[in-house]
């Protein structure tokens, strides 16, 4: 089987020439005596095979690839892909990985941006898409029980029926799943009035690497038993727990919204005019940004493109009662009425608003328009720090001569940086990397942080310590300790010396 892998990770090399294919740690290290994890034999498989079914256990070669990457395009094979269908068989998958110490990597569906879901240590992927039934919708509670398999937009459509509102909406809102947005604490456009996926979980049951069930949060609003154990899965990248059920609050759906277009001949002022609306008694549920670059590569897909000379655009949308809408849109119309380098309109209808926020959401597939390769980070800083970030990027871009592309969520200050380049040209490479270290050692002084929605994975994890002192990683890698004594829940994500082999 190892050789088998060898040669097929060798085939998507040349089929897969832009893509990073690597064999897994477990295989890197086969004939050390410090392997770190088992490997899947056959006995192994067979017993995975009677927790879920033998139609549910994989380890086709054709299967393996399609659990072998993520949003990011770099290639990890596992060795075997399992789809349980209960919380029962994810906890006797982890008693078995317990027992044998094998790795075991939880997916959704594949969409995060930084390896967090990648196999890098090989063993099993978990893939919870079974796991994909709405258990409840409570209507007078405003509460939803779902199945971490739950697609995003499926909850929301769902919850929108009867007359309520589920914010958090990432942008592969059409294929993510709620459990996946919960392991990321993914966030969307709606972030900035509404908040991001914690601040929507409540409560959830978890599956520890040792095979145990546990509950954590509850489905009041109010609860302060013990330790916030919801928050500390929440956003802990599948590395503590494989979430099995959650508990999301739901908002009365709003009763109108208006949807404006604000555009600037001056990125600064476009930059600066985000802390501007948001300290004018005007609250928008969304207010997204897009500079220069990120408008040329949609703009096609706009049936009144921006005016030549435009620098930079605002989508901003306003929702609520209707009353609260109409005073809001005359701030705006106030406050932007006296500049001759800003220009302001409201969408007209509907299929107006679907193609502003069609432009919008294809900014980052349209960026390959530009180079066949990207470095995507997604920075966040204090709102009134925006501009500065901004100036900086246009600057790093000029010196050295790359294409950079700013966009992004203004509103709560987390503007996603799109480096492109060219992988096969190797002086090209190192100056994307120079950007990106040198993007964010800038954020971290502008008091940002490494990563607003996307999290660490494997893409990040070098810079942690730019961000967090050490005592702060330590404290990190103790609760990882505690929880996955054997480090084989997700091993090698946020803090990657922890596939690493040798004595101890």
């Amino acid at each position: 089987m190892v050789f088998d892998l060898y040669i097929y990770a060798s085939s998507l090399l040349l089929k897969f020439p832009g893509k990073d294919v690597h064999l897994p740690q477990t295989f890197k290290n086969i004939s050390s005596s410090h392997s770190i994890m088992t490997s899947l034999n056959s006995n192994i498989i067979k017993k995975i095979s009677a927790i879920v079914g033998k139609e549910y256990c994989t380890t086709r070669m054709a299967d393996l690839h399609c659990y072998s990457y993520d949003g990011k395009g770099i290639i990890y094979l596992p060795e075997a892909v399992a789809f349980p269908r209960t919380t029962e068989e994810v906890s006797e998958i982890m008693k078995l990985a317990s027992l044998h110490r094998f790795a075991v990597v939880p997916r959704g569906a594949g969409t995060g941006m930084t390896g967090g879901s990648l196999p890098i240590a090989g063993g099993l992927v978990m893939a919870m898409t079974r796991m994909n039934s709405i258990v409840e919708i409570d209507h007078r509670n405003q509460v939803a029980v779902v199945e971490p398999g739950v697609i995003t937009i499926d909850l929301q459509k769902a919850v929108q029926a009867v007359g309520l509102f589920y914010p958090p909406d990432p942008a592969s809102l059409k294929f993510c799943t709620v459990g996946g947005n919960a392991a990321e604490c993914a966030g969307g456009p709606s972030a900035v009035k509404y908040g991001v996926t914690k601040d929507y979980i409540m409560g959830l049951e978890a599956v520890l690497p040792s095979g145990e069930i546990v509950t954590a949060g509850t489905r009041t609003e109010k609860g302060v038993t013990g330790y916030d154990l919801t928050r500390l899965f929440v956003g802990s990248e599948g590395t503590l727990g494989i979430i099995t059920k959650l508990y999301c609050r739901l908002l009365p759906l709003p009763e109108s919204k208006a949807t404006f277009l604000v555009l600037s001949k001056s990125l600064d002022k476009a930059t600066e005019l985000v802390s501007t609306i948001l300290n004018r008694g005007i609250v928008p549920s969304t207010l997204e940004y897009m500079d220069r670059t990120a408008i040329r590569i949609v703009s096609d897909l706009l049936s009144e493109p921006p005016a030549k000379g435009t620098e930079a655009l605002l989508l901003l949308e306003l929702d609520g009662t209707q009353k609260s809408i109409d005073e809001q849109t005359v701030r705006l119309r106030q406050l932007l009425a006296d500049d001759d380098d800003i220009s302001f309109r409201q969408a007209k209808n509907e299929a107006e608003v679907k193609e502003l926020w069609l432009a919008r959401r294809s900014i980052s597939p349209a960026a390959f328009k530009l180079k066949p390769h990207k470095i995507s980070e997604d920075v966040a800083v204090p709102r009134s720090r925006i501009p500065e970030l901004v100036r900086f990027t246009e600057k790093l871009s000029q010196e050295l001569d790359i294409t950079i592309l700013t966009f992004g969520h203004a509103g709560d200050g987390n503007i996603h940086v799109n480096i492109m380049i060219d992988k096969a040209n190797a002086n090209e490479l190192e100056r994307g990397e120079k950007a990106k270290e040198l993007l964010f050692v800038h954020t971290i002084s502008l008091e940002g942080t490494l990563s607003g929605e996307h999290g660490i994975g494997i893409t990040k994890s070098a810079y942690l310590g730019l961000e967090l002192n050490e005592a702060t990683i330590k404290l990190m890698k103790s609760i990882k300790s505690v929880m996955d004594p054997h480090n084989i829940l997700n091993p090698g994500k946020i803090f990657p010396e922890t596939i690493e082999s040798g004595d101890k």
